[in-house]
């Protein structure tokens, strides 16, 4: 039996990994440390393995040192989700960004550092360390150009892993995710944002022209790939970085267009706004290194995806609608005004 410790595993990835993983591998013992903020939930973990016991779950914060000290002594693996996770979200309180993703990612890794027994530390960082795409596809080598209080706290942890591999030879691997999609993402992104706008009818509003893009990749897809890596020969995967994208980019109001489409709504319900501050204007991600070291492969398509999300949107309300009021947030811009977005 392995002991696989998931921090941040009540939020959207890491919940969805952690419903893969004991899916797969019935022997395995997952422990989830989660500071259930407004972007996690204990709903979002599988209920079925919290009663059987597969799942074991801590509420905690992972700048508590203690405790994650603890957590860390008694796991064979560590798979790091936790931050906090939304660019406009970071423009209206950056420093909880940088007090979770950069000082708690410190105490993570000074865990894994004070305990020799992980057999590989994995630190899921986001493609938005890149900024916007200088190349027409971004590789591991892309400049690290972050545009946002979130984007700066993500690569600032991502570059703490990557030191701590060279200066202590950590069993490290870092993973960079293109924009994901899928189950029981919060409504604050843009995917479950536009579906729950046609379920409730309501317009969907785009930040400018709605021609910004991004390479979209279901969830399922990622939590593969982070299983692949897991589970991957230490030579081939400690001390790197690796993609996780579709190769592909597809702008907001493709994206708007075709959830109208999926949804069965007009699409003259799809409005503008002011474009957001900090917006990238495209990432395309090329995920040629992970393909030829693991094989991995994404296995579902855009449409296939956006189906099965907006289907479990419509099937489970219950989920999202506490959520309803989160969806925007007010930031003041460079002149001083209230924006909500």
């Amino acid at each position: 039996m392995k002991t696989i410790l998931v921090t941040g595993g009540a939020g959207f990835i890491g919940a969805n990994f952690v419903e893969y993983l004991c899916g797969k591998y019935s022997d395995y013992k997952v422990v989830v440390l989660d500071a259930l903020t407004y972007a996690g939930s204990i709903q979002n973990l599988p209920e079925k393995y919290l009663k059987n016991n597969q799942v074991e779950f801590y509420y905690g914060n992972v700048l508590n040192t203690e405790l994650v000290n603890n957590l860390v002594k008694q796991s064979d693996f560590v798979i790091h989700f936790a931050a906090e996770s939304h660019v406009t979200r970071s423009i209206f309180d950056n420093s909880v960004f940088f007090e979770t993703d950069v000082l708690g990612t410190q105490v993570v890794a000074n865990a894994v550092l004070k305990h020799s027994n992980i057999e590989r530390f994995i630190h899921i960082s986001t493609s938005e360390v890149y900024g916007t795409a200088v190349t027409p596809k971004m590789d591991e080598d892309h400049p690290l150009n972050p545009m946002s209080p979130y984007a700066a706290a993500k690569c600032g942890a991502d570059r703490l892993i990557y030191s701590y591999y060279h200066t202590y030879k950590l069993p490290v691997t870092i993973l960079r995710p293109f924009n994901q999609y899928g189950f029981k993402q919060h409504l604050e992104k843009a995917i479950p944002r536009f579906i729950t706008s046609c379920l409730l009818s309501e317009n969907l509003v785009l930040h400018g022209d709605g021609n910004s893009s991004r390479d979209w990749t279901y969830v399922e897809d990622t939590c593969h790939a982070i299983d692949l890596v897991l589970h991957a020969n230490s030579d081939l995967v400690v001390g790197e970085v690796f993609n996780i994208g579709n190769e592909e980019n597809i702008t907001i109001k493709k994206i708007a267009h075709l959830i109208c489409n999926v949804m069965g709504t007009d699409s003259s319900n799809i409005v503008h706004t002011d474009d957001r501050p900090a917006q990238v204007i495209r990432h395309t991600c090329n995920s040629k290194k992970i393909k030829d070291v693991l094989g991995w492969e994404p296995q579902v398509s855009l449409r296939e995806g956006l189906e099965k999300t907006s289907n479990w949107y419509r099937q489970n309300q219950y989920f999202w609608e506490s959520q309803i009021w989160l969806r925007k947030v007010p930031i003041e811009t460079e002149k001083g005004i209230k924006k909500w977005h």
